[in-house]
């Protein structure tokens, strides 16, 4: 078993503003938060709950909308079908949930397509959902917003205080990167954020027939690696690391299937337990090794393994090149996992856009 520095898990409540009141004013407002991504289509129903929110009902589904986006630059029309009837069933969910506030959101591959904005017309049309396409800067604030209190949490634990840290969603289509301050609590500022054009689909498209093999693997990573440079460059991270490490001032937080993966891996669990994984600091050395017991396995090993199956083995390989390639750039002595992202950020904001107005009608201080 591997050596994590685990926190313990707590269950999730995301922070609200304070003194926004919508806990004290609506308790049992329900809420909504839609994820439309580039492999998997994403629900979360909550209502508020103190500072944060309790989940009442979840979905996901991998539909692969982006499956041939980069050869082809438009949607396939089979992946449009998949995608739609996970939308259909998320509209049934919210019909009997009834929420006061919702929020819907595209990414990478309805960002890219050529028939993106024809396609979520349709979506409209058919499942009476309104879905927005978001830009890469706002993937970066919602996942912020969600992961948060890992940060805060962290910071509250012993030893000194962490200074800084690299926030990355490995995504379907893109994956992004954010730069972030963190103050004597842990809360976050935003230095800087990028998008890169790798995500497990496309890489995994781009290497067909060998992303899960070994040299397919070490292409990716060969291909991913060069597009850190810029980023890096303008940041100076690496450095930082190397002057913070004895003290861990700079902490990486990873939010995707691939490092919540890699971390039941390092973890040793017979199965997935969210749990266990959301929140779990993992030393660099573990999370190495997890890479490497990793891209030991084969395809069989990949579909039968119970924190992996056949849904994610095609892409569980690019996922790891991605991070492989972030670890090599920012080589941080600890990662947070954070089994959380747009959903949760996404059903903050719908709780916060309904809290504002009902805020100024109350006379809430």
């Amino acid at each position: 078993m591997a050596e994590p520095a685990a926190t313990a898990p707590i269950a999730y409540r995301p922070s609200l503003p304070p003194k926004d009141g919508l806990a004290r004013a609506e308790p049992f407002s329900v809420f909504a938060a839609l994820d439309l991504g580039t492999n998997n289509c994403r629900l979360l129903v909550g209502r508020p709950a103190g500072r944060g929110f309790v989940v009442l009902d979840s979905f996901s589904r991998t539909v692969r909308l982006g499956e041939g986006l980069e050869e082809s630059g438009r949607l396939d029309a089979a992946a449009m079908e998949r995608a739609i009837a996970a939308l259909g069933a998320c509209a049934e969910r919210l019909d009997r949930w009834q929420p006061v506030g919702i929020e819907a959101i595209a990414t990478e591959a309805c960002r890219r397509a050529g028939n993106g904005a024809e396609f979520l017309a349709r979506v409209r049309c058919e499942t009476g959902l309104a879905i927005v396409v978001i830009s890469p800067r706002e993937e970066v604030l919602l996942a912020i917003d969600s992961c948060a209190p890992l940060l805060a949490r962290r910071a509250a634990g012993d030893g000194a205080a962490p200074t800084r840290a690299l926030l990355f969603d490995i995504g379907g289509g893109s994956t992004e990167l954010a730069w972030l301050r963190l103050d004597g609590g842990g809360r976050p500022s935003l230095i800087g954020c990028a998008s890169l054009p790798v995500g497990v689909v496309t890489l995994a498209e781009r290497h067909r027939g060998v992303c899960c093999t070994a040299a397919g693997f070490a292409a990716m990573v060969v291909e991913t690696a060069p597009l850190l440079t810029p980023f890096e460059a303008v940041h100076c991270i690496a450095r930082e690391i190397r002057q913070g490490e004895e003290a861990g001032r700079v902490l990486l937080l990873g939010t995707s299937g691939t490092v919540t993966t890699l971390a039941a891996l390092a973890l040793d669990l017979p199965r997935y337990r969210r749990s266990l994984i959301d929140g779990a600091v993992l030393t660099r050395g573990a999370a190495c090794r997890a890479l490497a017991q990793l891209s030991s396995l084969d395809r069989e090993g990949l579909v039968n393994h119970p924190c992996i199956g056949p849904d994610r083995a095609t892409f569980v390989f690019p996922g790891a090149a991605i991070f492989a390639a972030i670890l090599g750039a920012w080589p941080a002595p600890q990662l947070i996992v954070a089994d959380r992202g747009l959903r949760e950020g996404l059903l903050l904001r719908a709780i916060r856009a309904h809290v504002r107005p009902l805020a100024s009608r109350l006379r809430l201080p």
